[in-house]
């Protein structure tokens, strides 16, 4: 049975709901509907799963895309209604013949509603009727005489004839009663490679593979043999290299002496490498000459395919309406660029089945071309998808706890070697221009050479750094670090974290009980740009572990991603759009480099034009 049905604008505006469905439904399905998939480019999917509290619902839609209006069904999920598709298509061919612009009410509409309910409902009794009753006690007695005959056949293979005797059981088998015969084994092979290779053409004699094991162990004998010159007695020491006629250094090690507390006694000099590029603007040019050319290739490429004239023809007088069939050649055509810019072959997918679900039905206005249409259509969506949809003003959200005097907790987590800790400073170094006082929480006590590393950045920018060492509890260690920073003053707590794999569970279970137990205000997650598919599997296996391992109903997720390694992928820009596109959470900072300035915003056009070059 069907919850509810409402028809209304992309504008937001409902024009009709069904009155016969007045059942109030649990939770707000169709403002997720709309938030979560509509307006995420995901409307290509067949249908959207919502669950709340004591209910579970399923939505389908379908759109009029030149009349811009929208059509969603909801009902139970248990009830797998077959109907519905059907009654959706049928609304939105009879609704859009008496739709009108300045109308607002269609109370009317109900009685047709009814009808083409009814109708629906039959022709789905119609198929279930119509479907070919299988007839399991024929289809189990043919089955069966076919496994006989099998059977069969196997017997007279193996045995030759129902009397045979015990040793011909013996032959087949190659023991009896747990006693190998070793006489027997080696008739056994012979005529199982006889069978074998009468049966499978490929097979191989087991005896020969014993022979080339043998040589091979002889080989490798005799190699051991001749290497093992060396004396394990004597102990082997590392030698240093005499460069020309220079004396001969004996100390390798120059690292300078440092004290319990970290502070060494070399002379510190803090960092001053400039203005952030976080507070400069990146300049974007105007329309590349590299687009016109592509244009100019469609086009041509159009009019050999469907005739000069017929081409110009149809760009002057337009298309009646967008067909599936007519976009596909572009959309696919789309879809291979977005996957050679390092898009994921899963995202792209569902980026182009969004686009074409928005373009299907429109009228191809005049003197424009379809792949012209599906690249703007395209371009509006990656936009949309990576803007951001709350603020990501840092330095508001510090001011803001300043206020509450409470430190504004930031914690770092991602997979090996992404450039967590460096890019962790980078962060502090661009805080501490805006006069934020900054302290460090050394809660990677997992990698071997972590704190060490994190203490010269923090006597390099000449900030606190809490840290107790390794083989300690993460979680713990960034508690005592919140509550040092509260008693010392400190603005912000930039708390590093161990890198982790997303299949890893003892790591991301303690990764979960240090974001359940200190409730950071801001979860980053650290990714390569360079990653590609991986992406996808990395972020949403990392959300999937927090939500799992979480002992709170409402669990904290990824809240913004920092991409690093930008300055490395050249035009391969695809993984901001994929993680962006898997996650829902904004691209917050970009590392583009080795010093600490080397941090700046995402461009949004920047990227949708580089994406679409």
């Amino acid at each position: 049975m069907l919850e509810q049905l409402l028809i209304f604008t992309r504008g937001g505006l409902i024009l009709w709901t069904c009155k016969e469905l007045g059942n109030a439904l649990k939770g707000s399905p169709i403002d997720t509907l709309i938030r979560s998939c509509l307006l995420e480019e995901r409307s290509g999917a067949a249908s959207y799963n919502y669950d709340a509290s004591g209910a579970a619902y399923t939505l389908k839609w379908t759109f009029h895309n030149e009349l811009g209006l929208v059509f969603v069904a909801v009902y139970q999920r248990i009830l797998h209604l077959l109907y519905v598709d059907d009654l959706l298509a049928m609304l939105k061919r009879e609704f859009s013949e008496i739709y009108d612009p300045k109308r607002t009410v269609y109370d009317h509409f109900d009685e047709t509603f009814r009808q083409l309910r009814m109708e629906a409902e039959a022709r789905a009794e119609e198929l279930k009727k119509s479907k070919p009753m299988t007839k399991p006690v024929n289809n189990n007695k043919r089955l069966g005489q076919v496994q006989n005959v099998g059977f069969e056949g196997g017997n007279k293979k193996k045995g030759g004839s129902d009397g045979g005797d015990a040793k011909s059981r013996k032959m087949e088998n190659g023991h009896t009663n747990g006693k190998i015969s070793t006489d027997e084994t080696k008739d056994v092979v012979v005529t199982n490679g006889k069978e074998n290779s009468s049966s499978n053409i490929g097979a191989f004699d087991v005896n020969k593979l014993q022979k080339l094991r043998s040589k091979g162990g002889k080989k490798t004998d005799t190699l051991v043999n001749k290497g093992s010159t060396v004396d394990p007695k004597k102990k082997i020491t590392k030698k240093n290299r005499v460069w020309d006629n220079s004396p001969t250094e004996s100390k390798l090690d120059f690292t300078d002496p440092v004290d319990q507390n970290g502070d060494a006694n070399a002379v510190i000099v803090a960092a001053d490498e400039g203005e952030s590029m976080m507070d400069k603007e990146e300049i974007v040019s105007s329309e590349s000459e590299t687009e016109e050319d592509e244009e100019m290739e469609d086009s041509k490429m159009e009019a050999k395919k469907k005739g000069w004239f017929s081409s110009m023809f149809q760009s002057i007088a337009g298309k009646a309406n967008l067909e599936k069939a007519d976009l596909e050649p572009a959309l696919k055509a789309l879809k291979d660029r977005l996957m050679t810019k390092n898009v994921a072959e899963e995202i792209a997918e569902k980026l182009c089945e969004s686009v074409a679900a928005s373009l299907e039905g429109k009228k191809l206005a005049s003197f424009t071309r379809v792949s012209s249409t599906v690249q703007t259509a395209m371009e509006e969506a990656l936009i949309r998808i990576l803007t951001p949809r709350r603020s990501i003003d840092i330095l508001r959200d510090v001011h803001a706890a300043k206020e509450q005097r409470k430190p504004y907790v930031v914690v770092f987590v991602g997979v090996n070697g992404v450039g967590k800790s460096t890019n962790l400073a980078k962060v502090a170094y661009w805080l501490l221009q805006h006069d934020v006082s900054v302290m460090m929480a050394a809660c990677d006590t997992f990698r071997s050479g972590a704190v060490e590393q994190l203490r010269t950045h923090a006597r390099r920018l000449q900030i606190p750094i809490f840290e107790k060492g390794y083989e300690k509890d993460p979680a713990i260690v960034a508690k005592e670090a919140i509550q040092e920073a509260t008693r010392n003053g400190s603005d912000v707590v930039l708390v590093d974290t161990a890198g982790r794999m997303q299949d890893n569970e003892p790591l991301m279970r303690a990764l979960s009980k240090l974001v359940n137990l200190n409730s950071p205000d801001l979860v980053l997650f650290v990714g390569e740009a360079l990653v590609g598919n991986d992406a996808v599997d990395q972020l949403s296996k990392f959300n999937q572990k927090l939500a799992d391992l979480s002992t709170s109903p409402n669990p904290r997720l990824i809240d913004g991603i920092l991409l690093t390694k930008f300055d490395t992928i050249d035009d391969k820009v695809g993984a901001a759009l994929s993680m962006v596109y898997i996650s829902g959470a904004p691209v917050m900072f970009v590392g583009c480099g080795q010093s600490y300035t080397d941090l700046k915003k995402l461009n949004v056009k920047s990227i949708v034009k580089t994406l679409l070059k």
